[in-house]
């Protein structure tokens, strides 16, 4: 029940998300594989406010990219976290950790600033 409104939360109507996963399947075999890992990660790492639209994005890529026979690390480079998450930052919408970690940034700072100051 949790994964099923986690999805609808993340990516919108089922529809959509039934249409992503048919167009997937269509994939060959090493593009679906590396397709599906990197859903796993944003189910875990979070889309935000705008799922829909990454992951439609990312299966045009990969879709796209299996049309034109470019080699899987070619798209997603020697670091597929650091690829996933250069992605995910072309999304900002509603995405909460990118907030929270120029909370934090901006924390650290002023601690540093004040125990400067106060040095």
């Amino acid at each position: 029940m949790f994964i099923s409104r986690f999805i609808k939360w993340v990516i919108g109507e089922k529809k959509q998300w039934r249409q992503y996963k048919t167009r997937a399947k269509q994939l060959p075999a090493s593009y679906r594989t590396a397709l599906e890992a990197l859903e796993r990660y944003l189910m875990y790492f979070g889309t935000g406010g705008d799922g829909t639209a990454i992951y439609a994005d990312l299966l045009d890529l990969f879709e796209q990219s299996a049309a034109n026979r470019t080699p899987i690390r070619q798209i997603v480079g020697e670091d597929p976290v650091e690829f996933i998450e250069t992605f995910v930052r072309n999304y900002p919408k509603g995405q909460w950790i990118l907030r929270e970690r120029e909370r934090l940034t901006q924390a650290l700072e002023r601690a540093a600033a004040e125990q400067t100051q106060g040095s």
